[in-house]
């Protein structure tokens, strides 16, 4: 088996239509949502794929990680073997800093080159596959509570979902308290339920309110203070009997170890768009593990590349052992890129077996969704 080498890297900007509004702590989307696919091919006639899904409020932009991908990893990656997946990391971090949804991407296709090379799931690469279903976890985020709630009857009813991530922070306390106590009665008894603040609270304050909502017996609160102010999320980690979730408090490594040094939470989730790929969100999990703090697997608003991807990760990460929010491809992009959709049953998502990602392409439904990056 000889060496392959990239020929060709094509990017797509995208405008996914959003199937509902959404509305965080840190910022609400309304009816689109920017992103970049990315199609990496080869010599030997294997195509990869890949897909960064960036929140200008939360990571970066859809039109810098394209530029990022054409204009400064292209040259690092043309003429490569895609199949030295490490080393191909190192060089795109020393061609351009940050970026990390447009790093990811590219991990992304060079894995799934790898792994239809060797005919064998991106999770073999990674060690073997230590879950094939993921227990699913939905968010409750739509603006118009009342069609949320619909939205709840729902997806227990077809897809059998029984864990629910609550969206606060954007409205007033005595709301939020409205909306977890209607949720609690339209949901069933044994219902999982998470709140999520997205960096939504003021210190001063946040420690009273959190401990009311604790009257729900949620599993978690997830980022309840902005990232940098880790003093108070360890403040607040100390005070609630609830576990607490660091989310954009830790993007990487780094922050991992920071994690688990001032022991600022009591949990950790885990992206690949914020880490910048698969490896470098398996170090972050990696690092918690060591210290005793389980990983729960967050997205940003991704189509089914990027949820195939992370269920590939999963998969392979026995820490992550919180479930997962892989539900956007499903519920909330407006178009399917890929041919077979990702596959949920009885509340749990199933994890692709094929070579590479597992998934394929339909290259005209991302076709209808590109759009000309200006300049």
């Amino acid at each position: 088996m000889g060496d392959l080498c990239i020929t060709d890297i094509t990017v797509h900007l995208v405008n996914w239509p959003l199937r509902m509004k959404r509305r965080h702590g840190v910022g609400d989307i309304d009816v689109s949502m920017p992103g970049v696919i990315l199609r990496i091919d080869t010599d030997g006639g294997i195509t990869g794929w890949g897909e960064a899904a960036p929140w200008a409020v939360f990571t970066g932009t859809a039109e810098g990680n394209a530029t990022a991908i054409a204009r400064y990893l292209r040259p690092v990656l043309i003429g490569a073997d895609p199949m030295r997946v490490a080393s191909l990391l190192r060089a795109m971090d020393k061609a351009v800093t940050g970026h990390t949804e447009a790093k990811a991407a590219v991990e992304m296709a060079l894995l799934d080159i790898t792994g239809k090379r060797l005919g064998t799931p991106v999770w073999q690469l990674l060690g073997g596959c230590h879950r094939a279903r993921v227990p699913l976890s939905v968010s409750i985020a739509n603006p118009d509570f009342e069609e949320d709630l619909d939205f709840a009857r729902g997806v227990i009813a077809s897809h059998g979902v029984n864990i629910f991530k609550v969206k606060t922070g954007f409205t007033s306390h005595a709301e939020d308290m409205r909306r977890l106590s209607r949720l609690r009665e339209v949901l069933p008894a044994d219902a999982d339920i998470r709140i999520d603040y997205n960096q939504g609270l003021d210190p001063w304050d946040a420690i009273r309110q959190l401990r009311e909502m604790e009257s729900f017996n949620p599993t978690f609160i997830e980022q309840p203070v902005k990232r940098h102010q880790r003093a108070a999320m360890a403040e607040i980690t100390r005070a609630l009997d609830t576990p607490i979730m660091a989310d954009e408090s830790v993007f990487d490594p780094i922050d991992a170890i920071e994690l688990v040094r001032d022991r600022f939470a009591d949990l950790v989730s885990v992206k690949i768009m914020k880490s910048g790929g698969i490896f470098r969100a398996r170090e972050v999990a990696g690092i918690a593990e060591a210290a005793g703090i389980t990983a729960y697997g967050g997205t940003m608003f991704e189509g089914g590349l990027a949820i195939a991807a992370g269920l590939h990760l999963v998969a392979a990460t026995p820490n992550i052992a919180l479930g997962a929010e892989f539900y956007t491809s499903t519920f909330v992009m407006g178009v399917e890129i890929l041919r077979t959709p990702i596959r949920i049953e009885a509340g749990e998502t199933i994890v692709p077996t094929g070579p590479g990602l597992g998934v394929e392409v339909d290259e005209d439904a991302v076709r209808r969704i590109s759009i000309p990056l200006a300049g």
